[in-house]
């Protein structure tokens, strides 16, 4: 059994409700209605992984934010090998990636739900409908809706069932609308890639392996456009440059309001808000994120202890002795006082009787 028929079979019941409502006011067999009624089909489909999208922005500027804290990481295992170092090594990368709420596969999420739709539309196209024209009706597709499907035309014979290799009718118009079609596709992918890591990103995190591979990036998927492209068929080129429009659009949104913190998005959104304040006769906002404050008391500088005197031979003063020698200081700094006075002519300082004790404790040690 197909796996995708769940999804073939609402792909197909999706774009026939558009076609019927679009054919109350419009040609039922024109072409344009079936082109509405894909894009129809992918605003239902885009509209349904908002919440997916949303997280994927996140989860791409988390994985960005903590690029630096893993470079840190993979340098302070660098050369190790043992088997410990290695768990360590991963235990610590998964605690960075905790402490983010960024995981690896959370931006690859909306992406992967994607891709069952797009293969459905894709079989849906390329297979059923052709398949119902020629009488096989394949649930809500009937003979009657596929044979107009197949039969409208857009830019002369133009069908939404071929492609840039399988032109059929159209020829040269088919290989001219396709080439438009891929070539708008891969130019709303590189903008929207380049938005995503070069406006909204600070510039710590556009530096490190996993810059250099979003960077890659950039330049890789508009390339795969131009590889796989010529082989969809025109109704799966349209839902394709549908979604990425929808995607630049939905990523401008998400970025003016709410930017990553340091990067030039978000220098643009504090210019703007504080440009309509200062209109409104308001003064600007300060944005400069407040410095982290410790909840934990910083520890009390160490209080300095003067060492102990030590005496000539490096043995620890008594108190009776440090007092000793504090009155020696001081009787021999009376003494030469006394000298300086002489030699000037003056009449010297008579001498106290504490100063007397003190030449007579300090001539008693002598004599000892």
């Amino acid at each position: 059994m197909n796996p995708l028929y769940p999804i073939e079979w609402a792909v197909a019941w999706l774009m026939v409700k558009f076609h019927a409502l679009l054919s109350v006011f419009m040609e039922p067999d024109s072409g344009l209605t079936w082109v509405l009624s894909i894009v129809g089909l992918t605003v239902v489909v885009r509209t349904l992984i908002i919440p997916l999208f949303v997280r994927q922005i996140r989860a791409s500027r988390a994985m960005q934010m903590v690029s630096p804290e893993l470079q840190a990481v993979q340098k302070k295992y660098k050369g190790k090998t043992d088997q410990a170092s290695k768990q360590k090594m991963a235990e610590e990368t998964m605690a960075v990636y905790k402490e983010a709420g960024a995981s690896p596969f959370s931006s690859c999420l909306p992406m992967l739900l994607q891709m069952p739709i797009f293969f459905g539309l894709f079989r849906v196209l390329y297979y059923k409908l052709p398949e119902a024209a020629a009488g096989e009706a394949f649930g809500p597709l009937t003979e009657q809706l596929a044979r107009s499907a197949s039969n409208s035309t857009l830019l002369g014979s133009v069908t939404i069932a071929d492609s840039f290799l399988k032109s059929g009718d159209g020829g040269i118009s088919t290989k001219i609308l396709a080439g438009l079609i891929i070539a708008c596709m891969s130019a709303v992918t590189f903008f929207t890639q380049k938005s995503l890591t070069m406006k909204n990103m600070p510039k710590a995190a556009l530096e490190g392996p996993m810059a250099s591979t979003q960077k890659m990036m950039l330049y890789m998927l508009p390339f795969i456009y131009v590889i796989t492209g010529p082989s969809m068929p025109i109704g799966v080129l349209i839902y394709w440059l549908t979604t990425n429009v929808w995607t630049f659009g939905q990523q401008y949104i998400v970025i003016n309001a709410a930017p990553t913190p340091g990067s030039d998005a978000a220098k643009e959104r504090e210019e703007r808000i504080n440009a309509k304040r200062e209109k409104k006769g308001l003064e600007p906002l300060d944005f400069t994120p407040a410095k982290k404050v410790s909840a934990e008391p910083e520890p009390e500088a160490p209080i300095r202890v003067q060492p102990s005197s030590k005496g000539k031979g490096g043995k620890k003063l008594s108190d009776e002795e440090k007092l000793e020698r504090a009155r020696e200081m001081r009787a021999k700094a009376a003494e030469e006082r006394r000298k300086a006075q002489e030699a000037a002519g003056e009449t010297p300082t008579p001498p106290t009787q504490a100063s007397n004790a003190l030449n007579k404790g300090a001539k008693k040690k002598r004599k000892k």
